[in-house]
């Protein structure tokens, strides 16, 4: 479980498929403080598993399925990656509950980065915007973020400057696919209404 607060930009360093697993290395520094094999690790949002780690980088190995629902099935050497360790019990929840567990891949309808602005407006699928509601969560590559708007299928999600700069939603570009997870509370709702209308 995460929360969406990321802590750290990291960079591609090995993008290798072996048969049916797609293997990743992420250089990165703060993360791997503590990193063991075995420990979760957040990449864009996507839940992963260390199997090889040191104090400067770790290797995860992306399961066929999760790399075709993910943006992590395109990435290359030297993309730059949104970073997250699990939430500890003890720790304070800063963000929102956020599994790991990408539901879709959007794309980027407007991009606003003003002085004073920053915005992003995401185009859905119709299937996954039904569970965005204004004012609600949703995680856009790994990040914590509150829809501002939800206009049919467009989701606009308005950056504070420190979310600006130490993530990688800076980088975006009108067209870029992004990982989005939306709030898990809505599709539990969603399925105990259908079991009592039944």
């Amino acid at each position: 479980m995460f929360t969406g607060l990321i802590e750290e930009i990291g960079k591609i360093d090995l993008v290798e498929r072996r048969e049916q697993v797609l293997r990743i290395g992420v250089a990165a520094e703060r993360v791997t403080s503590g990193l063991s094999v075995g420990d979760s690790i957040a990449i864009d949002g996507v839940c992963t598993t260390a199997v090889t780690c040191d104090s400067h980088r770790f290797e995860c190995d992306i399961m066929e399925e999760t790399a075709r629902k993910t943006t992590l099935n395109d990435c290359r050497l030297g993309n730059l990656v949104n970073l997250e360790r699990p939430l500890r019990a003890e720790d304070r929840l800063g963000g929102h509950l956020v599994q790991g567990h990408v539901d879709t891949i959007a794309s980027v309808r407007r991009v606003v980065s003003g002085t004073s602005k920053r915005e992003l407006e995401i185009l859905l699928p119709e299937a996954i915007a039904k569970y965005v509601v204004a004012t609600g969560s949703i995680a856009i590559n790994g990040v914590s973020l509150t829809v501002a708007r939800i206009d049919g299928l467009r989701a606009m999600v308005a950056l504070i400057p420190h979310t600006w700069e130490t993530t990688t939603l800076k980088d975006l570009r009108v067209g870029s696919k992004v990982n989005i997870e939306v709030d898990v509370i809505g599709k539990y709702v969603e399925k105990l209404l259908v079991k009592r209308a039944e």
